[in-house]
């Protein structure tokens, strides 16, 4: 059995999986914030899928951990994990050290991609990318079977490639990137609202026949669009598979994003050639998908 822990800025979603992947259990609880209550939540969640599985945690093969921020895989330090109220922390070795089993510690994104990869059975050398629309918007990278987090471990973080000069300043630094376009965090700028989920709540307002909501919508859309193109081109990926909150949309989600894609190849012969559309795809909606890349990745940090 091997444990897989994703630890969000709001929850942390743990599952036991067996061999062939498949959850045995799974555990969802609050995050706390700061290194030691980080620490507290994420041992607490793996002993608790001790105690529901009748085991000892010695039991489980490995530990693997998503977590959002700057993260060096080798030695398990996360660092900049701003939601989790983290600056520095030796994730992997403080864990290790309660818990006794061995610790493997991934960015979250980068863990989904695993996960994502894992669960649409995708042929061992394939290459994807998981895009994760959420309150930001990165992705990961699996090429030709394998995780790629590049020279620097910065692979994927196309949320900061500018697309517009003139555009709203980022917190990287840049302005008018393409986080501060497609992404939770874009809409609410565009489209304030008090509901829980704002981006439903803007595409609601659209299929009601609001005028603002329908151009807002479709702007969101196209620069989703432009965040698929851009990973084809880039690094030619057979699949582009989008997830994060944003992703429960569903339907009108995807078909949106394909109409943007197709409307483009109309007046681009070479994007049509690339058939991008037919690329695109939902991840598999109720499954924590980076719980299950950490716990494959907590085993196999490449291929899970």
């Amino acid at each position: 059995m091997r444990v897989g822990v994703d630890v969000g800025g709001t929850k942390t979603d743990a599952v036991a999986i067996d061999e062939t992947g498949a959850v045995l259990h799974r555990v969802r609880v609050s995050t706390g914030f700061g290194p030691a209550s980080v620490i507290e939540t994420t041992a607490g969640v793996v002993s608790a899928l001790a105690s529901t599985l009748r085991v000892p945690v010695s039991a489980f093969e490995s530990v693997g951990v998503g977590v959002p921020g700057a993260v060096d895989s080798a030695s398990g330090r996360v660092s900049h994990a701003v939601n989790l109220g983290v600056d520095e922390l030796e994730l992997g070795e403080e864990l290790a050290r309660v818990l006794g089993v061995r610790v493997r510690v991934e960015n979250d994104v980068n863990a989904a991609a695993l996960g994502a990869f894992h669960l649409l059975a995708l042929p061992p050398r394939a290459s994807m990318a998981y895009l994760n629309l959420g309150t930001g918007l990165a992705a990961g990278l699996v090429l030709d079977g394998r995780l790629w987090r590049g020279a620097r471990g910065t692979a994927g973080e196309i949320g900061h490639i500018p697309v517009d000069l003139d555009g709203p300043l980022c917190q990287c630094g840049q302005r008018g990137c393409l986080e501060m376009v497609a992404s939770g965090s874009a809409v609410s700028r565009h489209w304030p609202s008090e509901a829980a989920s704002p981006v439903q709540a803007l595409f609601e307002a659209a299929e009601a026949g609001e005028l603002l909501a329908i151009e807002v919508r479709q702007r969101f859309l196209a620069n989703v669009a432009s965040a698929v193109r851009v990973l084809v081109l880039s690094v030619d990926v057979e699949t582009v598979v989008i997830g994060g909150g944003i992703s429960s949309l569903g339907e009108p989600l995807i078909a949106g994003v394909r109409a943007a894609l197709d409307g483009w190849s109309v007046s681009s012969p070479f994007l049509a050639s690339l058939r991008l559309s037919e690329r695109v795809r939902l991840v598999p909606p109720g499954i924590s998908v980076s719980a299950i890349g950490a716990a494959l990745g907590g085993a196999d940090p490449d291929q899970g």
